[in-house]
């Protein structure tokens, strides 16, 4: 029998080395091709190899697939598959009541109980009683359908999760085409492995169709998304292709300074893979030496990024100043993590707001954007370069940790669409140009080294207006200053107007977010206008300058509630420029809020 579905929360966790990530991200593709929206969240340990089967070692994967809009990877889970004790333990919490527990019975022995601290009995005994429990040994089937294959010991293990993945492929009426197309691609000069993950990932799929485990099975229909051509994007992949989309329309081309860090890395990774877009990619050797590097390349012509995260931001703050001392074009993305110091490196945070806007010595305003959902950090970044480009100014790109690594479909632009990107052109001849002329946007022209009659002075000293010789003028300097905090306000008339994401432009209580908590944000909002409450939300993406309508939009509302993974940063600069009575609602623990968290933080917002 199938029952029908609108949306599902699955979670896959083990040990790190049992392949969640690689199963939780075939499900996702496979679901966002048969149609359904989707959203992400990878969970894995800093360590590059903690204990196994210790708590420490536990490696999830969540998502949420349906048939209706997906704004987040879900609260609590329909779903879990725990491929052992130390697994589920972390988890447990996170499993609905009468939710579907499917457990690796050869992940809670002995061995596997005593490593997750479950020293008296075994924990799936009492989960019986709150849970729909599922005991599969999929070790022992794993084993079984590769009994005749000559792999070793240790590689017919490692295929578990394909059995995995291939039950819950057959739990929830997904086609297996797709993953043996990835499997295929990935193993085609190993056809032993490849031949072993495609039997297994049958074998799970053929459990489910021969075993009574399961008396019913679930379809979840396509979603009503607009017309177009999708992919499933991770919010890094959607950045680095917003940064090549930019340079393309900008005809320039595209540089990449930066060092390894996480969650920024794989943006390096990922710009690598289109040297023939004319990408030119560059591994520094520290995070200064990245920084450096982009300021050349932007000096010479090119469009120039960089991407760390907020330990390496620091490392880049004076680089930074001299970029917007020189006032030349560069994009500096930071992949906000759990910090401070080198705090918590997988895990995500929202509490470099303060450090992009004020973190540099002396006056030095720099634009600052944030990217609300995965997909949305390829329109912010292609806004962020173009901001760069046509105010000559440097921009921070504010992601994060759960942005970086989550994932949804992303529907492939039309390059019409997009606009175009003007350079500053300067005047061509000696008896004209002036390098630290401004055009009625205080924007200096780009005067590119090598050609002829543009000449001029370069470096971190205070210049003099027009000319750009060093000045040690104290009416000037002040004029400097006013002059460059003019040109970043001025982008305000070239950004969007702030518009409300749902709910009515007079409502009571107006929920503020900015960056990542979007998702969690609008699935409370479900809830709560459904239940009549007065209540909008508005998600901040142009954080420096602000949209110029932003105070007249606050004045419409007398409640505010502001979300954040941190200890208050939007909220302090919201009422330092408008003056509103904003409650805070913060969070610090390396993972996102939940819609119920929100939900009741707005109840109580309504009633206080």
């Amino acid at each position: 029998m199938n029952t029908e579905l609108k949306q599902v929360v699955i979670l896959f966790a083990g040990d790190s080395g049992d392949g969640m990530q690689l199963t939780g991200s075939q499900f996702t593709t496979t679901s966002a091709l048969v149609g359904n929206d989707v959203s992400t969240f990878p969970d894995f340990p800093a360590e590059i190899r903690a204990p196994a089967g210790t708590t420490a070692g536990v490696s999830g994967f969540q998502l949420q697939f349906g048939s209706v809009n997906i704004t987040s990877a879900g609260d609590e889970c329909d779903v879990m598959i725990a491929m052992n004790a130390a697994a589920f333990k972390k988890n447990k919490a996170k499993l609905k009541k009468n939710g579907i527990l499917i457990a690796n019975t050869s992940g809670f022995d002995r061995k596997n109980l005593k490593l997750a601290k479950y020293e008296d009995e075994n924990p799936l005994d009492a989960a019986k009683e709150i849970f729909d429990v599922h005991e599969i040994d999929i070790l022992a089937h794993t084993k079984e359908a590769l009994k005749d294959s000559s792999l070793s010991t240790k590689d017919k293990d490692r295929a578990k999760n394909m059995f995995a993945l291939g039950f819950v492929y057959w739990l929830f009426t997904r086609p297996l085409d797709f993953t043996i197309a990835y499997l295929e691609e990935k193993f085609r000069s190993k056809p032993d492995i490849l031949d072993a993950n495609i039997k297994v990932l049958k074998a799970g799929y053929h459990y489910g169709e021969i075993t009574d485990t399961f008396t019913e099975r679930y379809v979840v229909k396509p979603a009503p998304l607009p017309p177009g051509n999708y992919r499933n994007i991770t919010g890094n992949h959607a950045l680095a292709l917003g940064a090549i989309a930019a340079s393309q329309k900008a005809n320039l081309n595209l540089f990449y300074g930066g060092y390894p860090i996480t969650p920024a890395s794989d943006i390096l990774h990922f710009l690598a893979s289109y040297k023939y877009m004319g990408v030119k990619t560059f591994q520094a050797e520290d995070e200064i030496a990245a920084m450096a590097a982009v300021i050349g390349a932007s000096y010479a012509g090119d469009l120039a990024i960089t991407a760390s995260s907020g330990p390496g931001i620091a490392l880049k703050a004076e680089g930074m100043g001299l970029a917007l001392m020189l006032e030349v074009p560069a994009v500096i993305v930071n992949v906000q993590r759990g910090g401070p110091s080198t705090g918590l490196p997988t895990k995500t945070e929202q509490a470099d707001l303060m450090q992009a806007m004020y973190g540099r010595n002396g006056e030095a305003p720099i634009p600052v954007v944030a990217p609300k959902s995965p997909n949305d950090c390829f329109q912010i970044t292609f806004n962020a370069c173009k901001i760069a480009v046509e105010h000559m100014t440097p921009v921070i790109v504010l992601s994060d940790g759960y942005l970086a690594n989550g994932s949804e479909p992303w529907r492939y632009p039309n390059t019409a669409d997009l606009p175009e990107i003007q350079k500053i052109q300067p005047k061509l001849t000696k008896e004209e140009f002036q390098p630290y002329e401004r055009n009625e946007d205080f924007v200096r022209s780009w005067a590119i080294p090598g050609t002829a009659n543009l000449e001029h002075r370069v470096g971190g000293l205070e210049k003099k207006d027009i000319t750009g010789d060093v000045s040690y003028d104290p009416e000037n300097h002040e004029l400097m200053v006013k002059q460059r905090q003019a040109k970043v306000q001025a982008i305000e008339n070239y950004i969007p107007d702030a518009e409300l994401e749902s709910g009515t432009s007079d409502a009571d209580l107006l929920i503020i977010g900015w960056g990542s908590t979007y998702g969690a944000i609008q699935a409370a909002m479900l809830q709560l206008l459904e239940e009549g409450h007065s209540v909008a939300h508005l998600q901040i993406q142009y954080l420096n300058p602000f949209p110029k309508n932003l105070g007249e939009l606050l004045n419409n509302h007398k409640r505010f509630l502001v979300p954040e993974i941190n200890q208050g940063q939007l909220i302090k600069i919201l009422r330092d420029r408008y003056l509103i009575d904003a409650k805070p609602l913060n969070k610090t623990q390396g993972i996102p809020f939940t819609a119920p968290e929100i939900y009741k933080a707005a109840i109580r917002t309504l009633i206080s």
